[in-house]
């Protein structure tokens, strides 16, 4: 989140918590703001509380959409799709399934993202060793390192282009809001290439059972049906979720 958008974000919870704290009531003529015990020399930091929980409530609500577009979250739930549409069965394992597993390997991959960004910007701001805004700059500069590892260049350059925006000079040039949509794209590229990849397998026995059916003048039995067990004995065999999860988190370096 760019500074800018901090301020305007804490301009607007500042106005809400103003008329959040306004009361009125029928009949009555004055308005009365009243913090603490009404006194701004002794609000007691009701004040300021009320203030932060607004701030961490509206920051929470980000949360859902940093963890999916600035993490490794994106490519691995659509290569965990991909396979289970490349298995044929669309309903198993169920969306939750594929969610959790997904939300769990993220936190594994960046776990030392996430752990950098604790020491660095979370744990000094919360002792008061640095200000707000050196925080922001600390806790988004992991994030920028690991998706401009991730990002392709020519994706980069892309949006570098769309945006209108002078070449940076350096990595660290590269604003976020360029660099975001970027990794996005590159990772789902990279998504669908793994996704390929893993259909080929499968997509092997369906042919081949499909020709053996044919050969067989069993023109009208779904070569679905019968290809199923063969691709789910293949993928237990080969341990395909070991396999599937190892090469999801190697991919990441």
């Amino acid at each position: 989140m760019s500074r800018r958008r901090l301020g305007s974000l804490l301009l607007l919870t500042f106005v809400v918590l103003i008329v959040a704290g306004c009361s009125s009531t029928t009949g009555q003529s004055d308005i009365s703001v009243k913090v603490g015990d009404g006194q701004a020399s002794s609000g007691n930091g009701q004040f300021a509380l009320s203030l932060e929980l607004l701030v961490a409530i509206t920051v929470l609500s980000l949360v859902p959409a940093i963890l999916m577009l600035a993490t490794s979250f994106t490519r691995i739930v659509v290569v965990l799709s991909l396979l289970r549409s490349a298995i044929g069965i669309p309903n198993l394992p169920p969306n939750q399934v594929i969610l959790g597993l997904s939300m769990f390997l993220t936190f594994f991959v960046m776990s030392p993202v996430f752990t950098k960004v604790n020491n660095d910007a979370l744990q000094p701001y919360l002792n008061n060793t640095i200000d707000q805004n050196a925080a922001i700059s600390k806790g988004i500069d992991p994030f920028r390192e690991f998706m401009l590892k991730e990002t392709r260049t020519e994706d980069l350059q892309v949006f570098i282009d769309l945006s209108k925006e002078p070449r940076p000079a350096t990595a660290n040039d590269v604003s976020i809001e360029v660099l975001l949509p970027a990794y996005v794209v590159s990772e789902l590229k990279t998504a669908f290439t793994m996704g390929f990849l893993l259909y080929i397998p499968f997509l092997i026995i369906d042919l081949v059972v499909a020709s053996a059916l044919m050969s067989m003048g069993m023109v009208m039995v779904s070569p679905t049906q019968i290809a199923l067990p063969f691709k789910l004995l293949l993928f237990v065999m080969v341990d395909g979720w070991v396999l599937v999860v190892q090469s999801l988190v190697r991919s990441f370096g």
